[in-house]
C-alpha cells in the first residue's frame, strides 16, 4: 500500500488562473467507481495521457483525475512559453541525435497543441510568436555567446539582436543583446490547460477536487485508488503527477521540488505602451538560467519571473512572508527594466512547483505492474508533457513508434539524493550561490 501525504497547496494568487472566467461546477471522486483506465494528474501530461488513450479505445471508460481544478496546478502556472528547443543543460548534450530527438518531440508536441486549439476553439492567445533569449551584462554576454555556439552546432535557425532593436521590442534599453529563436510559441497556459480538459472525448470522465490518498492493489491484481469520498478500481493507472509522483513511493529520493515565482501587471494603457514603445505578445529568457524572464502578454500585462526555492513540502514552504519578500524583489527587476513604469502595480504575485533531477534526467516508463509514469519535466513543462503523456498512452495500449522509440532513448532514471538534511543545505546553498553570481542578470 502506497499512502499519499503531501497534496498540491498552491497559492490563490495565480494571475493567469485569475484572468479566466469561474469555472462550471465540477463532478468529485463520489462512491465506488471502476475504469479501464485512470490517469492522476491533470495538467499537461494527464490531460494528453487520457485523450490519446480515449482515442486509442473509444469503447473503453477513462477516467482522468485530479486534486485540483483544471488549470488550477502547475500547468497553468508557467510563463506561457511553448518552447520546441532542448532545454538549456540538454542542448549541452555530446550526440547530437541525443538533442535532434528532443527537438523532433517538443515540436510534434507545438503541432499537437496547435491542432487542438484550432479543432476546438480555444481562447488561449496561442502565438507564434518565437523568443528572445537576453543579456544584460558581461555574465550574461558569456551565457548568450556559449549558447550561439550551440545553436550552430544545432544547426537551427536563429537572429542576433542588438541593443537599439530590441529596445523597439521590449520598451526598454535594460538589455545589451538577445538572440531570438522563431520556434517558439506563447500562450495563456491556465486558459490552453481548461480548454483542453473541456474537450477531451466524451469517453474521458473528469473527476476534480479530487485528491487521491491511497494507492493499492486489491487480491485480484487490480490497482484501487482511495480518495476522501469514495474509490476506484482500474487494472491499469497512468501517473501524470510531475514531482507528486513521489508521494505514490515511486521514484522517491529522485526528484527535487523547485518553485518559481512570477508577478505580473495589470494591463498598460494606449498611453504606458506608446511612452514606452513597447510592443504587446513577447517573450524573454535569461541568458543566464539563474536570470530574469519577461513576458509581455496580448492583454499587455508584463510579468517578471524570477527567484528559486527549494520547497520540500510543496506550497506549504512558503509563507506569506515569503511571498512578500519575493513581490519586492520582483518590483526591484521590474523598475530597474521599466523606470517609468514603476507607477504601475502588480496585480497577482503567484508560484509553481516543479521537479528537476541532479542529471537533468526526464523519467518515463512503467513503475509497476498496470502503473505507467511520466515526471521530471526539469523546467520545460508544457511540449514535455502533451508529448511524453501521449507517448505514455501509446506504451500503456501497446502501440509503438518512431517518436516512442525516440523518448525512450532521451529518458532514463533520475540520479538519487543526498539524504536529508544535506540535500535540503546542498540545493539551498546552491540556489543561492547561483542567485548571487546572477545578480547582474536579475
Amino acid at each position: 500500500m502506497n499512502s499519499i501525504v503531501n497534496l498540491p497547496h498552491d497559492d490563490r494568487s495565480c494571475g493567469w488562473y485569475a484572468a479566466l472566467p469561474e469555472p462550471l461546477p465540477c463532478r468529485r471522486l463520489i462512491g465506488e467507481q471502476k475504469a479501464d483506465y485512470v490517469v492522476i494528474g491533470a495538467g499537461f501530461a494527464g490531460l494528453a495521457a487520457a485523450r490519446r488513450l480515449a482515442e486509442h479505445l473509444p469503447q473503453s471508460r477513462i477516467v482522468l483525475v485530479d486534486a485540483q481544478r483544471i488549470g488550477y496546478g502547475a500547468s497553468g502556472r508557467n510563463s506561457g512559453f511553448v518552447i520546441d528547443l532542448p532545454h538549456k543543460f540538454a542542448l549541452e548534450h555530446p550526440d547530437p541525435q541525443h538533442k535532434q530527438r528532443l527537438l523532433g518531440l517538443n515540436r510534434a508536441a507545438i503541432d499537437q497543441l496547435q491542432t487542438l486549439i484550432g479543432r476546438h476553439g480555444i481562447d488561449c492567445q496561442w502565438s507564434h510568436a518565437g523568443k528572445y533569449q537576453g543579456a544584460v551584462g558581461a555574465r550574461g554576454l558569456a551565457y548568450l555567446d556559449h549558447f550561439e555556439k550551440l545553436m550552430s552546432d544545432l544547426g537551427e535557425p536563429y537572429r542576433l539582436v542588438e541593443r537599439e532593436e530590441l529596445a523597439g521590442v521590449l520598451g526598454t534599453g535594460y538589455y545589451s543583446r538577445a538572440i531570438f529563436t522563431p520556434g517558439c510559441y506563447l500562450m495563456q497556459p491556465a486558459a490552453l490547460v481548461r480548454g483542453l480538459g473541456a474537450s477531451l472525448p466524451k469517453n474521458v470522465e473528469v473527476l476534480e477536487e479530487s485528491p487521491v490518498r491511497r494507492l493499492e492493489k486489491d487480491t485480484d491484481g487490480r490497482w484501487i485508488l482511495h480518495g476522501d469520498e469514495g474509490l476506484i478500481r482500474t487494472p491499469r493507472v497512468l501517473l501524470g503527477t510531475s514531482i507528486f509522483t513521489q508521494e505514490f513511493g515511486y521514484l522517491r529520493n529522485r526528484l527535487l521540488p523547485v518553485m518559481t515565482f512570477a508577478s505580473w501587471t495589470r494591463p498598460l494603457t494606449d498611453n504606458e505602451m506608446a511612452a514606452t514603445g513597447i510592443q504587446a505578445d513577447w517573450g524573454l529568457t535569461p541568458a543566464d538560467h539563474a536570470g530574469t524572464t519577461v513576458r509581455m502578454t496580448q492583454d499587455r500585462r508584463l510579468i517578471i519571473r524570477n527567484t528559486y526555492k527549494h520547497v520540500p513540502r510543496y506550497g506549504r514552504s512558503i509563507d506569506e512572508a515569503t511571498r512578500s519578500r519575493i513581490r519586492e524583489d520582483h518590483r526591484k527587476a521590474f523598475v530597474a527594466r521599466y523606470p517609468h513604469l514603476a507607477d504601475v502595480p502588480f496585480t497577482h504575485t503567484w508560484g509553481g512547483v516543479y521537479a528537476i533531477s541532479r542529471n537533468f534526467t526526464n523519467y518515463f516508463g512503467q513503475l509497476d505492474e498496470g502503473v505507467f509514469a511520466t515526471a521530471c519535466d526539469n523546467g520545460v513543462g508544457a511540449a514535455w508533457g502533451t508529448i511524453s503523456g501521449t507517448l505514455l498512452a501509446d506504451m500503456a495500449v501497446g502501440t509503438d513508434s518512431e517518436q516512442l522509440s525516440d523518448i525512450r532513448a532521451v529518458t532514463g532514471m533520475p540520479s538519487l539524493n543526498p539524504p536529508e538534511p544535506f540535500l535540503g543545505l546542498g540545493v539551498k546553498t546552491r540556489i543561492r550561490w547561483a542567485a548571487w553570481n546572477s545578480r547582474s542578470e536579475i
